[in-house]
């Protein structure tokens, strides 16, 4: 089953009195399980790709499938729904909230969700806590931990809401070398035991190494 299809897209913006073309015409399918980096130069679109996936942005042209489901036409709560219950985010810049604990910010997005009570929240968390290996570190705060330790944090908040899709911009951009296979080493391992599908966009050869598959972008289309 394809998790994701991406089928003729194009995505264009408005640079002042010029338009930009970030994506050309693209077509993509991503199976459910698969270990998928999306590599690039800088500007070549690969950013703008997950932020479709993502749900976080909509394209000019072609359409976005998520689980079959198109994306197009939904409405911005919808389109926040879908998010919060099918897709998980790692960002390289960590992005987690300074004045909560690591269990506290991987309990947030799931704290709208009606469907998940307060007993299984709490039990999401400690699970994910056990699985990046941090239970000792639950009520530190991101100022109190490494760039590494806020990461699997990271990992964990986008795990618990128990997604069929994680997007992985550059994670292990701001670690250093060994902190960052690390990273690398628990989600292909996550990956592997739970097969939960990952997507990245990534400069990072090791990144590369690990996939099971690489798509190359340029200049807003896929070359490989």
């Amino acid at each position: 089953m394809n998790v994701v299809a991406l089928d003729r897209v194009s995505k264009e913006y408005a640079l002042g009195a010029e338009l930009v073309r970030a994506l050309d015409d693209l077509s993509l399918t991503i199976a459910e399980g698969e270990f998928l980096a999306i590599a690039g130069p800088s500007g070549s679109g690969k950013s703008t790709v997950l932020n479709l996936i993502g749900c976080i942005d909509t394209p000019t042209r072609g359409e976005v499938y998520i689980r079959d489901e198109p994306v197009g036409g939904k409405s911005s709560d919808e389109l926040a729904d879908l998010r919060a219950r099918t897709i998980g985010f790692v960002f390289q810049t960590f992005n987690l909230l300074p004045v909560l604990n690591a269990a506290e910010n991987i309990e947030f997005p799931l704290l709208n969700r009606k469907d998940v009570p307060a007993g299984e929240r709490r039990e999401r968390v400690g699970h994910f806590l056990s699985v990046v290996g941090l239970e000792r570190f639950a009520r530190h705060r991101p100022g109190e931990l490494s760039g590494g330790q806020r990461q699997r944090v990271a990992i964990a908040r986008a795990l618990a809401t128990r997604p069929a899709i994680v997007l992985a911009d550059e994670p292990t951009a701001n670690l250093d070398h060994r902190t960052g296979d690390e990273i690398l080493r628990l989600m292909k391992d996550i990956n592997e035991r739970d097969g939960t599908t990952f997507v990245f966009s990534t400069h990072d050869p090791k990144v590369m190494a690990l996939a099971d598959r690489i798509i190359r972008i340029s200049d807003g289309k896929i070359t490989s």
